[in-house]
């Protein structure tokens, strides 16, 4: 019995332990989802800038716009002209089966 109860509590730490070092299933989910978004902002990044380097992309997160609807934010840094400017593109898609709904381009000071 004692060797049943030890065996049952290694499990449970090792699955505790598991939990903690890797993501769970929702926020690879998530992290796949924004990919590929990003990716969709990235291309229109670079037609919308053709000739411009892109010198930074980040994930600015995720945002619930209704029970329906999610809006992904990405943040770029141009360089045009030797002048850098932030570049910060939104993408709403529909929460139940991911598909795009809009894309908002806006260059910030």
């Amino acid at each position: 019995m004692k060797t049943r109860s030890l065996s049952i509590l290694i499990v449970s730490v090792t699955v505790l332990i598991l939990a903690f070092m890797f993501p769970s299933h929702n926020e690879a989910v998530q992290e796949l989802d924004y990919q590929k978004f990003g990716s969709i902002a990235i291309a229109v990044v670079k037609a919308d800038y053709p000739e411009e380097s892109v010198t930074d992309y980040k994930y600015l997160g995720r945002k619930k716009i209704s029970a329906q609807e999610e809006q992904d934010s990405f943040q770029f840094v141009v360089k045009e002209n030797g002048k850098e400017k932030t570049v910060v593109v939104t993408v709403n898609h529909r929460t139940q089966d991911d598909k795009f709904i809009s894309l908002v381009v806006e260059e910030k000071p």
